[in-house]
């Protein structure tokens, strides 16, 4: 078994600069840390995590709640995350709340009991009940996506502007009958839906401002109801969703259906999931720049586990029109 040991003989450098290059710390050189981690690779060094952990105080987990893997772009953000962590030395332990509150709950007790370092969820639950409950668990925590309340610290977009450039960017296309496609609205008010909140309000203002009249579907089973909505009317129409998820099934309801997108009616989606440009047509969305995303999100966390002050309490990161060729 290679230890560290016999890194430091074959590198000719100290214990302690080849902990500093293993564990990403600072006091050496690019290129002896370029090194020590190519010989690292090449002789299959494996750390000792329980000695590790003795020596720093760390798990050197992290503890991830998502809702599922079923939406793409969940799939993309655990990617970016486990980038995130494996650059810093970090695993990521991974649970799924299945949109469940309760299991929610259930994660977040089977991961502090691993236990882990930090936290990092896309929460279901909210409010002050919830917020008492995470800091009893006493792990650094931070929210993605959806916000508990302003003493947990949350990084995310801001939807509500970016919903509202969607309709800018639409106006601007010329369409005049705009229509707004968010299943997930139905959960108002029953869970955390900030994120769907924040994009409806966005589409809400924008309509307001453009002087147009919303026109907003939430139905779980919408095809009669795309087809009703989109049947020409001689206003230019387009569907806005509030994901690409919907976005995806309003194309394939009105390819069944023998309309044309963009020529009849224009699609747009939200999330920019890593294969819209392979659609048929490609499909226009919001970048969320997810690496950046969860690169921002781990860094705050980190901040939280060191111990830093002032850790900021919302980041928002930026987001982008991506424009194809469906509106």
């Amino acid at each position: 078994m290679i230890t560290s040991k016999d890194i430091s003989r074959i590198c000719g450098v100290s214990l302690g600069t080849v902990d500093r290059a293993l564990n990403g710390r600072p006091g050496i050189s690019q290129k002896t840390k370029e090194k020590i981690l190519k010989v690292s690779r090449e002789l299959g060094y494996r750390p000792h995590l329980a000695a590790r952990s003795l020596k720093t105080g760390k798990n050197w987990t992290i503890g991830v709640v998502l809702f599922d893997l079923d939406n793409h772009y969940f799939a993309q953000v655990l990617n970016s995350l486990v980038l995130c962590a494996h650059e810093e030395g970090y695993f990521l332990h991974l649970t799924l709340s299945e949109h469940k509150a309760e299991r929610e709950l259930e994660c977040l007790h089977h991961l502090v009991s691993l236990p882990v370092d930090g936290l990092i969820i896309f929460p279901i639950n909210k409010g002050a009940e919830f917020t008492r409950f995470t800091r009893l668990l006493n792990v650094p925590l931070v929210t993605l996506g959806n916000r508990v309340s302003a003493s947990i610290p949350f990084v995310s977009i801001d939807d509500k502007l970016a919903m509202g450039n969607c309709v800018d960017y639409l106006v601007g296309k010329g369409y005049r009958r705009i229509i707004y496609f968010s299943p997930p609205l139905v959960y108002r008010g029953k869970e955390n839906t900030y994120a769907v909140s924040e994009r409806y309000m966005g589409y809400r203002h924008g309509m307001k401002l453009a002087g147009l009249e919303p026109v907003v579907l939430n139905e779980k089973h919408p095809k009669s109801k795309i087809l009703e909505l989109t049947k020409t009317t001689g206003e230019k129409t387009a569907v806005l969703c509030s994901s690409d998820i919907y976005a995806l099934e309003t194309l394939s309801i009105l390819r069944e259906a023998g309309a044309r997108v963009p020529e009849d009616v224009g699609v747009m989606g939200f999330d920019d999931i890593d294969f819209l440009a392979h659609t048929s047509p490609p499909l226009s969305s919001v970048s969320q720049n997810i690496d950046l995303l969860a690169r921002t999100c781990f860094n705050v966390l980190k901040d939280l586990m060191e111990g830093k002050p002032d850790v900021p309490q919302v980041t928002l990161t930026d987001h982008r029109i991506v424009q194809r060729s469906s509106v």
